[in-house]
């Protein structure tokens, strides 16, 4: 009986080192090691794919969830189009006035201004929505939403963001390594039956 109990504590230390060290390995190490006298290269899982995988979610991000429409369509239904028309009214009046020579009467002065201001105030808001349409246009065919996740995970620092994972899922990784040790105490149990009692 001493036997089997020994072979299942075993079987748990082997099942839950086997877990502590798989969840390392998905990190650590960084950089790659070479091991002596073999072709083979040791490196975590993450940092060895880090392209591949800020690749996988930026696409993700850019096409399913954060869609640069999506950003300019509610970017322009968010615009106040009369605030914005009074504040290009007042630029352009105040230009307009600035800009007009001594020569030219008072009264013209005026009467142009308010002819300014009468446009303006005619036809500010459509002006408004053209260019914002043509602005976002141009907002979509240069911004690449995954592109920009893409570079910002590859240039992400790994040691930040193993700390940050760790912190986050640490209960469900301890779960995971209490799980090891559980499934290794079984098959070290079910080891020892055999080789003790059926072998």
């Amino acid at each position: 009986m001493l036997k089997l109990l020994i072979l299942a504590a075993v079987g748990a230390l082997i099942g839950w080192m086997t877990n502590v060290i798989a969840i390392k390995l998905m990190f650590r190490p960084i950089n790659p090691i070479g091991i002596k006298g073999t072709p083979f290269v040791l490196q975590g899982m993450i940092p060895k794919r880090r392209i591949e995988i800020a690749k996988s979610i930026g696409d993700v991000i850019g096409q399913e969830l954060i869609k640069m429409e999506t950003i300019v369509d509610r970017v322009i239904a968010d615009i106040d189009k009369r605030q914005v028309v009074v504040m290009i009214k007042e630029k352009i009046v105040a230009v307009a006035s600035e800009k007009m020579t001594s020569m030219i009467p008072s009264m013209f002065k005026h009467m142009i201004i308010q002819n300014i201001e009468s446009i303006i105030d005619e036809n500010g808001e459509q002006l408004v929505m053209e260019m914002a349409e043509k602005l976002s246009h141009m907002a979509i065919e240069s911004i690449d939403i995954s592109k920009m996740v893409e570079d910002q995970i590859a240039a992400f620092d790994f040691e930040k963001l193993e700390e940050i994972t760790l912190k986050i899922a640490k209960t469900e990784l301890k779960h995971i390594e209490v799980l090891g040790g559980v499934i290794g105490f079984f098959i070290g149990l079910l080891q020892g039956v055999i080789v003790l009692y059926l072998l």
